[in-house]
């Protein structure tokens, strides 16, 4: 078993949506409740932290100077040096009980986000993408928490994690148009497993799925609905992961603390922590630019 190391001493509320900036050598993450874009440099070991005002749900690389994101009140640049916000669109103005969730971009470089309601008890998401032109479309609604994205271009394949449904969904993906059609379970986690939260794919196109309190990464073949590995964590709340490093060889994976008791806090003084299986066996995929 490969070892898990903490990469930093710092601890997210609610750690999120890591992605590997192959140029500047950093593993990103967000911390979704405090609003902060978190940046570790692999090489220096330094921690930088920008601060956004307001709820962010994910973001992905877009240019030298930005990131995109989905913030709380929909999507926007933000300013790689300073974090300052740069509003494109708010799909759900008219819905303030809802904020984004996780998000990436898709092969063709456009930014797909889900949102979900803050009171965590409705199906009153819905998943969105953003167009390179700064458009948005509406993909899919009636989501509770919209989670986990990946997709496989071998296998022209979306696949996607509402994550109360505890299962993981293969749409027919046309890398073209964006369009997504043909919708069908692939994996179900059995419950006692955790909820299925973030997800990346490997360059095998095998899916890896992070459990909200189920204490684990696990890998699974997407044809055939197999579990085929499963990485223990000294935490909880395990919420994403994706592969990073030069090679895209280690798997780097957020956590949270939120939803903890003090009790439980006691007994898992790491939660929260970003993590790091180095060498862990596997190789990802680059993350995908917007745009």
């Amino acid at each position: 078993m490969k070892s898990i190391e903490v990469v930093c001493a710092h601890k997210s509320e609610l750690g999120e949506g890591p992605i590997w900036d192959e140029k500047r050598g950093l593993i990103c993450w967000v911390d979704i409740l405090s609003g902060h874009v978190h940046e570790w440099s692999v090489e220096n070991k330094k921690l930088r932290t920008l601060e956004i005002g307001q709820m962010i749900g994910a973001m992905a690389v877009a240019s030298s100077v930005n990131y995109v994101a989905a913030l709380h009140h929909g999507f926007a640049y933000l300013d790689r040096k300073h974090g300052e916000v740069q509003p494109i669109a708010d799909p759900e103005k008219h819905l303030p009980g809802n904020r984004f969730n996780d998000g990436k971009c898709d092969p063709a470089g456009r930014f797909w986000a889900g949102t979900m309601p803050l009171s965590e008890d409705k199906a009153a998401g819905s998943l969105y993408v953003l167009h390179k032109n700064g458009t948005v479309e509406k993909k899919e609604d009636t989501i509770t928490i919209s989670n986990g994205l990946a997709w496989c271009q071998r296998e022209k394949a979306f696949y996607y994690i509402d994550s109360p449904t505890l299962q993981v969904v293969r749409y027919d993906y046309d890398e073209a148009t964006g369009a997504i059609s043909n919708k069908r379970t692939i994996i179900q986690i059995p419950k006692e497993e955790g909820f299925p939260d973030g997800m990346t794919i490997d360059k095998e196109g095998m899916l890896w799925i992070a459990h909200w309190g189920g204490g684990q990464v696990t890998r699974w073949n997407p044809k055939t609905g197999e579990q085929l590995a499963a990485f223990k964590l000294p935490v909880s709340n395990v919420t994403s992961c994706t592969f990073g490093g030069p090679t895209l060889e280690n798997l780097y994976i957020t956590t949270a603390r939120k939803g903890l008791s003090e009790e439980e806090l006691k007994r898992q003084p790491l939660a929260g922590s970003l993590f790091v299986i180095e060498n862990c066996g596997y190789t990802g995929m680059p993350a995908n630019i917007f745009g």
